[in-house]
């Protein structure tokens, strides 16, 4: 702790704060000094934040200071019942706070300066997501997004010069060579200008060139022009073809629909758009501005102490308690005629809330329909920008679309069944052609065997009589055995519906004793829920009307605690100021001369003596100046006439040696003439 003061004198010690503390009047503060030098800090890293502390409320300095703590991430130590602690000594000036606050931020001033800076632009904006469904609201919001990354992008080269520019000896041999340049680039004019002079008309051909300098620029600046105006007129065309895209839309949607439907739609969007007007968004407006005000409230309020929670905690479960006291009268002094209204009140409070579940999920619904419609319009723009051809609309998309996928699973079909019959078509001639080779080898061997015996055509003939001799035989197999078949199946068929008679005989009794007990129990349980949903609405009734009451309770007791901070404050503060007072007076009224100077009475009282002084100095010197303005005016017009008489002579000079070396000249030109 000691070393950490130290360092937080040396550096108060030094520029650009120079205190000129040492570490026993550094550790003599009060609270509101060391609140004042904490701002002075901070006024040093934020010019924003240099301001004297007595000029604003206790509550608005802890704000400002938090803020800025931060905005540069300080993290103080500790739980967050120590941050509460924390925001306590920050708001009262305790050292133990203030100390570690001034160690860190002396640690990295430079740091921090590059961090508040950057912060003035860098913290975002944050703006509402029902403001943002205006188009220029979102529009100005893009193009606040778009500045804030250019301006991190700059920030990120301008370091990187920083860090890789030049070093003050090879600017400074630039700059003497770029002054020797233009040393020579002013000699060099001044020679072609003592040759220009020579040449006879040379004013014009100045004049004419001066004139084909600004022709070229005029040339540039038309050149510039032309390809502005294609880019808007690309611009309106994209325009004029969403506008197209469009219209065609509200034809085909006008074309297939009828008044009636048009007039129900209307009739729809409304009924919707009034409730939104009248029920819901007031509501929302006013749980909005509930919930502001509850915030500002809190912010306004010191930081909780965990006692204070304990507090408030304990009278939670006391309101708690005295509320089921009230829901058990209520429930023994119960009527029907209030169960039956409570019942049709809750009615009421759930088709509310289910009609405020389906707003909002319209309302959804139609912000992500209104944000498709503009993707869409966007890709089909782009799309005809690209092809130049017509955009397919939604429908017609969607029925190509179906088509397509129609088409292409038929052919998938298709193709597979051609590649499993040309499969099964290879395999079949395969066997085929085996099965006729063998077929035709073995009748060439039976062949040749009937012929040795003596017996063509036997096995033909043989294998006829066997083949219809089998037909017949398998005929009048299945014959009987249908026939018997037939004659158990029915057998069976009797027995078994005699079984099921005398089976389902005493279930069928006991089923209808059953039925008869369900609709007993059916009705008993209706009479039972009608009984539970009255008394459900009515303890919610009665729970909503104690929540409001406590929610009344908090809202007064918060009131009276911040009248009570507000009051102490101005207390304190009225303590600070009579106490300068009596200091001040205690000065005035003192015999030492030297205690009575540092009064403010006389400090103000020299320095409006000096001021008259300066004053009666000023008005001396303004009188000398008005007599000797004339004759002053005078010597300045003589002046000019004797500096107009000087450059007429150097003029006439001038002229009078361009001729002589004209003259000169021509009689060397005639010399050489002679001769030759």
């Amino acid at each position: 702790m000691g070393d950490q003061i130290q360092f937080i004198v040396e550096k108060l010690n030094q520029e650009p704060f120079r205190k000129n503390y040492n570490l026993i009047s550094f550790d003599s503060l009060e609270s509101l000094q060391l609140l004042q030098l904490l701002s002075d800090v901070l006024g040093e890293i934020d010019p924003k934040h240099a301001v004297d502390i007595r000029e604003e409320l206790p509550e608005q300095t802890a704000k400002r200071m938090l803020n800025l703590l931060g905005i540069l991430k300080y993290k103080p130590p500790g739980t967050v019942s120590d941050l509460s602690a924390f925001r306590q000594g920050l708001v009262t000036g305790s050292k133990a706070v203030i100390h570690p606050v001034l160690h860190w931020l002396l640690q990295r001033t430079n740091e921090l300066k590059t961090r508040a800076y950057l912060a003035r632009f860098l913290v975002k904006l944050e703006v509402p997501a029902e403001f943002l469904q205006d188009d220029t609201v979102a529009d100005f919001n893009k193009q606040y997004e778009e500045l804030m990354e250019a301006f991190k992008n700059l920030h990120k080269e301008h370091e990187q010069l920083k860090i890789s520019g030049l070093s003050t000896a090879e600017i400074r041999r630039d700059i003497s060579a770029m002054e020797e340049e233009k040393n020579q680039l002013a000699k060099r004019v001044e020679r072609l200008k003592k040759r220009v002079e020579t040449v006879q008309n040379h004013q014009r051909m100045l004049e004419i060139a001066r004139q084909l300098r600004l022709e070229k620029e005029r040339e540039e600046s038309l050149a510039q022009q032309k390809q502005e105006q294609k880019s808007q007129l690309f611009h309106t065309e994209q325009r004029l073809q969403r506008a197209q895209v469009q219209l065609k839309e509200m034809q085909h949607v006008v074309a297939d629909s009828k008044p009636e439907s048009l007039m129900k739609k209307l009739e729809e969007e409304i009924n919707f758009n009034s409730y939104l007007v009248t029920e819901k968004i007031p509501g929302e407006v006013e749980s909005k501005k509930t919930s502001v005000y509850y915030l500002e409230k809190v912010v306004a309020e010191p930081a909780m102490t965990q006692a204070d929670l304990t507090a408030l905690q304990s009278e939670l479960d006391e309101v708690n308690a005295q509320m089921n006291q009230l829901i058990e009268k209520r429930m023994i002094t119960y009527e029907p005629t209030d169960s039956k209204f409570s019942m049709y009140r809750q009615q009421a409070s759930i088709i509310s809330r289910k009609k405020e579940a389906k707003a909002e999920e319209l309302q959804a619904a139609k912000e992500e329909l209104s944000s498709l419609e503009k993707l869409r319009e966007q890709k089909s723009s782009q799309a005809h920008g690209l092809e130049g051809s017509e955009v397919l609309t939604e429908d017609e998309f969607k029925q190509y679309v179906s088509k397509l996928r129609s088409k292409n699973t038929f052919y998938k079909k298709k193709r597979l069944e051609i590649a499993e019959i040309t499969a099964e078509y290879g395999i079949l001639q395969r066997t085929e052609e085996l099965l006729r080779q063998r077929h035709e080898a073995i009748q060439q061997q039976l062949q040749a065997i009937e012929e040795k015996k003596g017996i063509s055509g036997y096995s033909y003939t043989q294998e006829e009589l066997e083949r219809v001799s089998a037909v017949k035989s398998e005929m009048d197999e299945v014959k009987g055995q249908t026939l018997d078949n037939m004659s158990e199946m029915v057998k069976k068929l009797n027995a078994m519906v005699t079984e099921k008679k005398a089976s389902l005989a005493p279930v069928i009794k006991e089923l209808r004793q059953l039925r008869q007990n369900c609709q007993e129990l059916t009705q008993e349980r209706d009479e039972k829920k009608i009984q539970y949903d009255s008394c459900v609405a009515g303890l919610e009734t009665n729970r909503s009307a104690l929540e409001q009451e406590v929610k009344g309770l908090l809202e007064e007791s918060a009131q009276e605690e911040s009248n009570y901070r507000y009051i102490n404050c101005m207390k304190r503060n009225l303590e600070i100021q009579l106490q300068r007072a009596k200091e001040e007076m205690k000065a005035y009224m003192s015999p030492d001369p030297q205690e009575r100077r540092r009064a403010v009475r006389e400090q103000y009282t020299r320095i409006i003596l000096d001021q008259e002084n300066l004053g009666k100095k000023l008005r001396d010197k303004q009188k000398v100046v008005r007599e000797s303005h004339g004759s002053n005016m005078k010597q300045m017009k003589m002046w000019q006439d004797f500096e107009q008489l000087m450059e007429c002579k150097r003029d006439c000079f001038l002229k009078q040696q361009n001729q002589a070396a004209i003259g000169q000249i021509i009689q060397e030109g005639g010399k050489d003439r002679l001769v030759l």
